[in-house]
């Protein structure tokens, strides 16, 4: 069925948010979820009718090459942010908070949200983790600045963790992932990322919850999905975890457009006639 004839609740509105994800959710409807990190990845999401743009600190590993998330800073994270706000129109855009602009600190966690709403012009933060940070969610929703949470695998805590397998497969990682999200939810975060846990728990979850819970290897029991867009275009290679499907070969196609050109160059077969003044 063409998504045309569904007349989704996402196609009758001018700007996504968080009110309008909420009714989607109600009335069943998917919510499309990628990330950007540049004002022209965001301007062609935003035009395909993407949902929700993630300015995820994945930055880190696929636009500066780290290995993991961490060593991204709030100011990179405001600059990729900012960027993708000028690209678009219609979706919401969500900003993750990175590692050390909040952990222990709800002060600071609370500041760091504030300069990216003024700075980047973000619509709402993303913040990793469930009991041990409710003090800074409750700061920041207090701020009157949207809140997303994370559950399950989080990528800032991966020395902890030591493995990037997927969590919550034994019964009392489970139940405490499920007390976090409903503890997320008491708070007031307008919707949750669950990465990488078992398809029938995250199911759960999103039955349990009455806020969004979009899913990243999370099976398809939840109310929408999110890729790192990267990933999803096969602009990485590297990455080819279960959950992950690439709709385009991006990186063997960008690889022989630039061979062809730089054989064209060399040939002195560009430019030609009708390209030069």
């Amino acid at each position: 069925m063409e998504l045309d004839n569904l007349k989704p609740v996402s196609g009758k509105v001018k700007k996504i948010t968080t009110h309008v994800l909420q009714e989607m959710k109600m009335k069943g409807e998917k919510i499309s979820m990628l990330t950007a990190y540049d004002f022209s990845m965001a301007r062609i999401l935003d035009e395909a009718g993407i949902d929700m743009i993630l300015v995820g600190d994945s930055a880190s590993n696929v636009m500066a090459g780290h290995e993991t998330t961490l060593p991204i800073t709030l100011d990179q994270m405001i600059y990729h942010a900012a960027s993708v706000i000028r690209g678009i129109n219609n979706c919401l855009v969500v900003v993750d908070l990175p590692f050390g602009a909040y952990q222990g600190n709800s002060k600071t966690a609370l500041e760091s949200s504030i300069r990216i709403m003024k700075e980047a012009g973000g619509h709402a933060i993303k913040i990793e983790g469930g009991k041990e940070i409710i003090e800074s969610v409750n700061r920041i929703l207090s701020a009157g600045i949207p809140v997303m949470g994370h559950l399950g695998l989080t990528p800032q805590s991966i020395y902890k963790f030591g493995t990037y397998s997927v969590r919550a497969k034994e019964e009392e990682e489970a139940k405490r992932l499920i007390e976090d999200a409903k503890l997320l939810e008491e708070a007031g975060c307008f919707g949750v990322v669950l990465e990488k846990i078992p398809a029938k728990l995250a199911k759960q979850v999103a039955e349990e919850l009455t806020i969004p819970v979009i899913g990243i290897g999370a099976g398809n029991g939840v109310d929408g999905q999110v890729l790192v867009v990267h990933d999803m275009l096969g602009i990485t290679k590297e990455f080819s975890p279960r959950f992950l499907r690439r709709y385009a070969s991006m990186y063997e196609e960008m690889l022989g457009a630039v061979k062809n050109y730089i054989t064209d160059v060399k040939t002195e077969d560009f430019p030609n006639e009708k390209e030069q003044y």
